[in-house]
């Protein structure tokens, strides 16, 4: 089965994902689930807005699971998907995922998959709150 990549507007379907990294010969499957919080920096946040390129963000997720197969070569499959759109408080902004025959393997490599999303893939968001709306760099 190929990884799962996807972008989208639909709230995040989690157990496709969790389908999407299962398979009777990997016993590992581990999970990232980042959610719109409803406090940033002290103000009340009312919903995030993400925008992409969406084109290269596929691409580079693509490059990211390959990445990690070089990297950690017992990860057999690897997930990310990200919501663009509005996105409220408590709801499911992206989920990355990745599993393997092992465990070992499975902690670093979706560490990297979670830090290389925000380090190279196209995506930004807007936070809308109480101080209003402002573009934020995506941590």
């Amino acid at each position: 089965m190929e990884d799962l990549v996807k972008i989208t507007e639909e709230p995040i379907d989690l157990e496709e994902v969790a389908s999407a990294l299962s398979s009777p010969e990997l016993g590992a499957i581990l999970t990232f689930v980042g959610t719109v919080r409803g406090i940033e920096d002290g103000e009340r946040i009312s919903y995030l807005e993400y925008e992409a390129y969406e084109e290269m963000a596929k691409e580079e997720l693509l490059a990211i699971c390959r990445e990690i197969k070089a990297r950690w070569p017992t990860v057999q499959r690897v997930a990310f998907v990200h919501r663009i759109g509005r996105v409220g408080v408590g709801e499911a902004a992206v989920a990355i995922g990745v599993s393997a025959p092992h465990r070992e393997e499975t902690f670093p490599a979706l560490a990297y998959a979670v830090d290389r999303l925000k380090e190279t893939v196209p995506i930004w968001k807007k936070q809308v709150g109480e101080k209003g709306a402002r573009w934020k760099p995506a941590k």
